[in-house]
């Protein structure tokens, strides 16, 4: 058998193929730098939530429209999850992450210079478009890695996302206080500069040698829409992150009232709390390499609607908060690594398309949750925001519970398809 893949060859009469979907291995340092990556840009769709007032003062907006400025992020965020993110099974990902992460800087820029409100937008929703870099980073570190850490490698990445969401607002409210909100777009403009140069200077080369067109790449999205794992998987997701929104969304509202009246600030510092939660399921990559993402899902549903018991407390007891918010984002944290491991898996050599198409039903389920408990709080207060938030949480319960033999099933396949390929190649050599 001739060799086409000289990088892999070790000798002259054998030949290891790279199979798409199973990488040769990650350094420790090329993970943390993935994990920034994603950190930062995430960050830059949340970073203006704990600061709207400040924006609506100086922009002149009016407090019935400072939703928008939130919007914007969020909108170009949905665009660019269809759009952009299935580019990462048609280009080198390492270029695609350097130039992307520019490109939010841009955005990023347009807003702290901006004079007023239409300008703000337009940099904001440009942001959002490019945070989409996010998913390809989650996608290429997959692929990075061999299959045995897979499901660390996710972890340790995952957990910058969920870093930059929660740090977003400690990091907000502290610069805010110290120089004013465009500080912040500043600082986070510096950074995604020199991140893009150092991924570029870092990172390997995508080992994928095959391409596909945007056409076949749009169609395979499509086509995920009617897998039952992708299905199931995605509903998960639609009602973690509905509950996970519906607590970070509205969490101010109960704490900037009576007895509390806590600061923008202070407010902020119960990201920190989250942090904690977020960090240590950062055990759940090594769960799903050991072949317990499953069962460790169920166990993270079940603990997110208890979490509210917790959180639904704030009126009284900030320390019950704090018990809630580790437990719900240490929760959400395990079941979203869960849910990617299994997916990367179950669909090697598109793992762009099938990561940005499972975070549409993210980007949902963020929004429903964030409109939904502001309602609920301003009809029910915080009690009500808490049973919708359990709510969410136990109809993804449900949606595990219905799905479990769609895993099992779909597990096997892959391990079957793996065995086949492995030994073919065997027989090649």
């Amino acid at each position: 058998m001739s060799c086409r893949t000289k990088p892999f060859c070790h000798t002259p009469n054998s030949c290891k193929v790279l199979l798409i979907g199973e990488g040769v291995g990650i350094t420790y340092g090329q993970r943390m730098l993935l994990a920034a990556v994603c950190s930062a840009a995430v960050a830059t769709i949340y970073v203006a939530q704990p600061v709207l007032a400040q924006i609506g003062r100086d922009l002149r907006v009016p407090e019935s429209d400072l939703g928008w400025i939130v919007a914007a992020g969020q909108i170009g965020y949905l665009v660019g999850l269809a759009a952009l993110v299935p580019l990462g099974d048609m280009l080198d990902r390492r270029k695609l992450i350097g130039g992307q992460l520019l490109l939010v800087a841009v955005g990023m820029l347009v807003a702290a210079v901006t004079s007023t409100a239409w300008l703000l937008l337009i940099g904001l929703a440009t942001t959002g478009l490019f945070a989409v870099v996010v998913q390809t980073t989650v996608a290429f570190a997959a692929d990075l890695s061999a299959p045995t850490e897979r499901g660390r490698t996710l972890g340790i990445v995952t957990s910058g996302v969920i870093i930059g969401i929660l740090g977003a607002r400690v990091l907000a409210g502290f610069l805010t206080d110290l120089w004013g909100w465009r500080s912040v777009y500043v600082t986070l403009t510096l950074l995604l500069v020199v991140l893009s140069i150092v991924v570029l200077k870092q990172l390997p080369a995508d080992p994928r040698s095959n391409r596909r067109t945007y056409g076949d790449v749009l169609t395979a999205l499509g086509h995920l829409f009617r897998e039952p794992l992708f299905i199931s998987r995605g509903l998960i997701a639609f009602f973690l992150f509905a509950s996970f929104g519906t607590l970070w969304s509205g969490l101010a509202l109960p704490l900037a009232a009576g007895p509390w009246q806590l600061s923008t600030a202070q407010i902020g510092m119960f990201g920190i709390a989250g942090l904690a939660g977020a960090l240590g399921a950062a055990r759940a990559g090594r769960w799903a390499d050991a072949g317990r993402a499953d069962p460790v899902t169920g166990v993270a549903l079940a603990l997110l609607a208890l979490s509210w018991l917790a959180s639904g407390q704030a009126t009284w007891s900030l320390w019950m908060v704090i018990v809630g918010v580790i437990v719900l984002d240490f929760a959400v944290q395990a079941v979203h690594v869960s849910s990617q491991s299994l997916l990367t898996a179950a669909y090697p050599g598109r793992t762009s398309s099938v990561i940005g198409g499972y975070m549409i039903f993210y980007s949902l389920g963020s929004a429903l949750g964030a409109t939904a408990t502001t309602t609920m709080y301003s009809t029910s207060g915080w009690t009500g925001s808490a049973v919708l938030g359990a709510g969410f949480a136990l109809g993804g319960l449900l949606t595990w519970a219905l799905s479990r033999r769609t895993v099992t099933r779909t597990r096997h396949d892959t391990a079957g398809h793996r065995s086949v390929r492995t030994g073919a190649m065997q027989k090649e050599g």
